[in-house]
């Protein structure tokens, strides 16, 4: 009996670590995660530049409409509709300084913002841009996993 402890609780104990890290790693593959966020009707906006995503690689694909939107008020906001890409771990939306970023070296070899974790896979969502944030330094929107470094998905922007 004490043979079969001596392996079986390692055993039990790697094969519980493995399990946990490939569910953390994998699950995003197969779980969407859905959102809807609606801008408000009575919020006056301008849409100052656009772009449309587009897949990284055949790992990595994405879709829908990326705008950067002024309200009345100067505030600024990425907006994000019809939008769909590959789930993945900790994936962040950013403003990439890359005019046309192709590769993940093209995004972390320029300047970028993060505007915070990408709130769903599917779906209309908003983000806050800063009131700091040099629009004219970034050109384009990208969907980056911080975890692995890796493009998911970019949009170029051009002016709206």
């Amino acid at each position: 009996m004490g043979r079969f402890l001596k392996i079986a609780i390692p055993v039990f104990l790697v094969g519980f670590v493995a399990g946990n890290a490939f569910w953390y790693l994998a699950s995003p593959l197969w779980i969407d995660d859905v959102v809807s966020e609606a801008l408000p009707d009575e919020l006056m906006v301008q849409e100052v530049a656009r772009g449309q995503f587009r897949d990284a690689d055949r790992s990595h694909q994405g879709t829908g409409i990326a705008q950067i939107l002024e309200t009345g008020g100067g505030a600024k906001l990425l907006r994000l509709t019809e939008f769909q890409v590959t789930n993945g771990p900790d994936l962040e939306v950013w403003l990439s300084a890359h005019p046309d970023p192709v590769r993940s070296a093209d995004v972390a070899g320029a300047a970028w913002l993060s505007l915070g974790q990408l709130k769903g896979n599917i779906g209309d969502q908003t983000y806050i841009i800063p009131d700091d944030a040099d629009l004219s330094a970034y050109q384009s929107v990208v969907i980056w996993c911080e975890q692995f470094g890796v493009l998911f998905s970019p949009a170029a922007l051009t002016g709206g």
